[in-house]
């Protein structure tokens, strides 16, 4: 019978292996050669939406900034350039929070946005 020197280790390895698989369906769960490719997709997948829900994110608050901005009869690039000509440093976050969950607040920010402007 042949030597195994990597026993604890190798068995440690694959038990992590098969608890990152927990919940897969089928061998993915049970077989270790399947759940070690299944993990390592998953991984790159979890890795690459985390870069995607930034853009995704911003993309939103875009959104609604925009809709608010056209209630207030501005386009969007035309709301951000006059905030930046205003000196006025608000993320698109923070913007999009303001347009959404208090609209009186947005509205006075334009007008204040247009006085400086004009």
């Amino acid at each position: 019978m042949t030597r195994v020197k990597t026993a604890t280790a190798g068995h440690r390895r694959r038990k992590k292996t098969l608890k990152q698989a927990k919940g897969y369906r089928g061998g993915r769960s049970k077989l270790t050669r399947s759940a070690r490719t299944a993990v390592m997709r998953a991984q790159a997948e979890a890795y690459r939406g985390r870069k995607l829900k930034k853009r995704d994110f911003r993309s939103l608050w875009i959104t609604r900034i925009r809709a608010a901005a056209r209630k207030e009869g501005l386009s969007y690039s035309r709301f951000i350039s006059l905030l930046s000509g205003a000196g006025i440093t608000l993320n698109r976050k923070v913007l999009a929070e303001m347009a959404v969950h208090h609209p009186e607040a947005f509205s006075g920010l334009v007008e204040s946005v247009r006085e400086k402007s004009a």
